[in-house]
């Protein structure tokens, strides 16, 4: 997923009010004909609509500034003036809307298909055919319209996914990610390989489980250190977590702790969300041991080892993550 954007600023307005017409009545046998001016037209709405194709924001990035159509004025002969048109705003399932000065969220848009006006275009002023009374038979005035909303907004991007990885960088997670889903995150032997979250989707019978690969956490990300704690709260959302630990590693025992502890500093509740233990790259042992090792310190937890070259364990993995993705919070 490349240029991933995650935030954007927008300035949006929507369209002001059409004028209401002066006119009177010119016809040859009505020569004093009375007030017939048209009302004004509505201002376009600004409305978001959520689409599922959308994976980013990108799409607002290149035009941060967006303004509805005014209404048109009204005319003679009681002639309404036409509505600007409203403009649509897609956005991806999971967007936030936020103020940009307080941050205060304004709205969660999570399911696919909804559609919410966020500011309203301004009412159309009144022809002066509405002011005629007995004291005024001709009424040379007319309403204006009313002017559109203005409102600075910050926008951010929440991925929704079922399962979402958490590992130290180098950890197996986009290769994990890779040969189980749709996805084709950049899979390379060095950290840091992954910079922006990558989604996939696994197919297992007629159940589809989303996956989300965010990049590795390092000890200390909740302090600033590294790239991952930046992107935790695109798994805020999931249903279930996997920590995924590299048994080739010296120190392989002591990583669930530690990321254990950055995701609970991120959010206490996140660190209690249900979760597997995934020991990876179990074709570079030379025994079982360190798996055994992982599975006898957390006897409590869900352990399973994997290889993502060989395949092995990923069935039972596969299991337990359909198992995850449909158990009730």
């Amino acid at each position: 997923m490349h240029h991933f954007i995650d935030e954007v600023i927008l300035e949006l307005s929507s369209g002001s009010g059409g004028a209401g017409c002066v006119s009177f009545r010119r016809e040859k046998y009505v020569p004093k004909g009375g007030p017939d001016g048209g009302d004004g037209g509505k201002g376009g709405d600004v409305i978001f609509v959520v689409r599922r194709n959308l994976k980013t924001l990108r799409h607002l990035k290149k035009n941060p500034v967006l303004k509805a159509q005014n209404g048109f004025p009204g005319e003679g002969a009681l002639r309404h003036g036409k509505d600007g048109e409203s403009i649509e705003i897609p956005v991806p399932p999971g967007t936030l809307i936020k103020d940009a000065e307080t941050g205060e969220l304004l709205k969660d848009l999570t399911e696919e298909g909804t559609s919410w006006v966020f500011l309203t275009g301004g009412r159309g002023g009144k022809g002066n055919a509405h002011f005629k009374s007995a004291r005024h038979q001709a009424p040379r005035f007319a309403q204006k319209g009313e002017p559109g909303k203005t409102a600075r907004v910050k926008v951010e991007l929440n991925i929704i996914a079922d399962i979402g990885f958490v590992g130290f960088p180098n950890a197996g997670k986009s290769s994990l990610l890779k040969v189980l889903t749709n996805a084709r995150p950049e899979v390379a032997p060095y950290p840091f390989t992954t910079k922006t979250p990558h989604l996939g989707v696994l197919t297992v019978g007629e159940e589809d489980i989303v996956l989300a690969d965010i990049p590795g956490i390092l000890e200390g990300a909740s302090a600033g250190v590294g790239l991952g704690i930046k992107f935790l709260r695109h798994i805020s959302r999931t249903k279930g977590l996997a920590f995924l630990i590299d048994l080739s590693q010296p120190d392989f025992l002591e990583h669930f702790d530690i990321l254990l502890k950055e995701v609970g500093e991120f959010s206490p509740e996140l660190a209690r969300r249900k979760r597997v233990l995934v020991g990876t790259k179990i074709d570079l042992l030379e025994s079982l041991r360190p798996l055994e090792e992982l599975q006898s310190k957390y006897p409590n937890e869900q352990v399973v080892g994997i290889s993502s070259l060989t395949r092995q364990g990923l069935d039972t993995l596969v299991q337990l993550f359909l198992r995850l993705s449909k158990e009730e919070e």
